[in-house]
C-alpha cells in the first residue's frame, strides 16, 4: 500500500464491527497496517470469525453495548491495559427499523428512544468514553458513520434521518471542542449494498441502483476505503465525507 495510506502499527478500535459495514471497516483497516479491536456487543463468534479473517496481526475482540455507557468505560479500561492509546475509532454501531414517514403513530417513542439512544448517544459516549486513550496517541481521531438520510431526509424513517443529522452536528461541536488533540469526522454513505439489502425486494434494490447516478449502489468496502482516507488525511476534522455514488444530486 501506498506510504500515504499506511497506518502501520496504529490501534483501531471498531464497535459495531460485526455488521456489513462495520466488516468492512475492520477489513480495510487492517489492510492499511492497523491492529484492529473489533468490538461486538452480543456475538462473540462473529466478532472471532471477523479477527481471525483480518490480514496483518496484533487483532483482538471485545464486547461493549453501545447504548451503556458503563460498558464503554470498561472497554475503554480494557483498551488502555492492553494497548495503552487509541489512534482510531470507528462509531459504527446504528439500529433503525422502516416506517413509512407519514405514519406518524407507528414512530412510537419507544422506537424513537432506541434509535437516539444507539445512533446518537451511544457514538458521543463512545468518544466520550475513549477521548483520553484518543488525546495520549497525539494523532487521534473519531470517525462516526453517519448517512446521506443527514441531508436528504429520506431513509428508513423519520428519526433515523433525524439521528444521523444530529451526529453530523455532534461531529462539528466535537472537532471544534477537541482540536488539536482529536480530530472528528463523519462518513455518510447512501444505501450500501449489504447482505440486507441484497435480501428486500429484487425489483426495488435494482431501481435504486438506477437511480443513483453512477449507476450502481456503493459496496460496503467502499464505506471502509473512506475510512482508511478519512484517518489519513490529517488536515480533516469537522466535515463528513459523501460516499453515496452520487444520490444526492438524484
Amino acid at each position: 500500500m501506498n506510504d500515504a495510506f499506511s497506518l502501520a502499527d496504529r490501534v483501531a478500535v471498531v464497535i459495531g464491527a460485526t455488521g456489513g459495514i462495520g466488516a468492512a471497516v475492520c477489513r480495510a483497516l487492517a489492510g492499511a497496517g492497523c491492529r484492529v479491536a473489533v468490538v461486538f456487543r452480543r456475538n462473540p463468534a462473529a466478532a472471532d470469525a471477523l479477527a481471525d479473517t483480518l490480514p496483518g496481526s496484533g487483532h483482538s475482540t471485545m464486547q461493549a453495548d453501545v447504548t451503556d455507557s458503563a460498558s464503554l468505560d470498561r472497554l475503554a479500561e480494557r483498551l488502555g491495559a492492553r494497548v495503552g492509546s487509541v489512534d482510531i475509532l470507528v462509531n459504527s454501531a446504528g439500529m433503525t427499523r422502516f416506517v413509512p414517514h407519514a405514519d406518524l403513530q407507528a414512530l412510537d417513542d419507544a422506537l424513537i428512544d432506541e434509535i437516539f439512544r444507539t445512533n446518537w448517544r451511544g457514538p458521543f459516549a463512545a468518544i466520550r468514553a475513549l477521548q483520553g486513550l484518543l488525546e495520549r496517541s497525539g494523532r487521534g481521531v473519531a470517525i462516526n458513520i453517519s448517512s446521506i438520510a443527514a441531508t436528504s431526509g429520506v431513509g428508513s424513517n423519520v428519526a433515523y434521518c433525524a439521528s444521523k443529522a444530529a451526529l453530523n452536528t455532534m461531529t462539528v461541536s466535537l472537532a471544534r471542542a477537541l482540536a488539536p488533540a482529536i480530530r472528528v469526522v463523519s462518513i455518510a454513505p447512501g444505501l450500501v449494498d449489504t447482505d440486507f439489502i441484497k435480501g428486500l425486494d429484487p425489483a426495488w434494490r435494482q431501481e435504486q441502483a438506477r437511480r443513483t447516478p453512477l449507476g450502481r449502489l456503493v459496496v460496503a468496502d467502499e464505506v471502509g476505503q473512506a475510512v482508511v482516507a478519512a484517518a489519513t488525511l490529517t488536515a480533516a476534522t469537522g466535515c463528513t465525507f459523501v460516499v453515496d455514488g452520487g444520490r444526492l444530486l438524484a
